[in-house]
């Protein structure tokens, strides 16, 4: 997504993807663009967790020391505010005014389950000139299927990702429609749901990744052997029909 037009002197606004955590995946144009940034903005935890998209920049942003902006969230998964976005709008115009271009990076793809498109929806009525940039970045649905070597789909299959399920009959509602289903936002009552695979005729056909293409990476095809240090916020479910 690029749009531009007579801007007025404002500076660029970009939704940058970072990739799934290995610095080695970040795509040549948005270092390209990051290293040359007036403005980094990133969301932060509000227990002080440092920012994941941030740490995957730590060399790339050495020597160019960009200003950075944070936007606090909530740690507890509850919904971030639209408040909370609008006043980041209201920071990053007043960069963006003073001509400075701001880059909003994220995990894996801005335009895949990121926060982006809410900050974008409450910059965007206030710039309507503002020349927008989108780099797309690797996902962690598409790191996950690397280390675990399985195919997400092949010709004529059908792929849902999904950010949740409430259990398994939801689960049994997607199987029925798709031959691979991902699930994000993994946690232990999810899995507890899932542990009856059998039910569902998936015995051995589960895969869970936790922080793929990081030194943190663990790829678990039975789920029966996973332990509360599994999970994370950056992990994920592949199941195959």
């Amino acid at each position: 997504m690029t749009t531009s037009g007579n801007n007025g002197g404002l500076g660029c606004f970009y939704g940058i993807g970072v990739g799934p955590g290995d610095p080695e995946l970040l795509t040549l144009k948005a270092q390209r663009l990051l290293q040359k940034m007036d403005v980094i903005c990133f969301t932060q935890l509000d227990n002080g967790e440092p920012s994941f998209a941030l740490g995957v920049l730590d060399d790339v942003l050495k020597e160019a020391r960009p200003e950075t902006l944070s936007i606090t969230i909530p740690s507890d998964d509850s919904p971030v505010s639209m408040e909370t976005w609008r006043e980041a709008a209201e920071r990053i115009g007043g960069h963006l005014r003073r001509g400075q271009d701001v880059a909003f990076i994220t995990e894996g793809d801005p335009m895949l389950y990121s926060e982006f498109p809410y900050l974008l929806d409450c910059v965007s009525p206030v710039f309507p000139d503002l020349t927008i940039e989108v780099i797309p970045g690797v996902s962690s649905v598409m790191a996950a299927a690397a280390s675990s070597g399985v195919p997400l789909v092949t010709h004529g299959q059908r792929l849902a990702i999904l950010p949740a399920v409430n259990g398994i009959d939801d689960l049994r509602e997607a199987i029925t429609n798709y031959d691979t289903i991902v699930l994000m936002e993994i946690d232990r009552n999810l899995i507890q749901a899932l542990a009856n695979l059998e039910s569902l005729g998936l015995a051995g056909k589960a895969i869970y990744v936790r922080q793929a293409s990081t030194a943190k990476e663990r790829v678990v095809d039975d789920i029966r052997q996973l332990s509360p240090e599994d999970f994370d916020y950056f992990s994920l479910l592949i199941i195959k029909r």
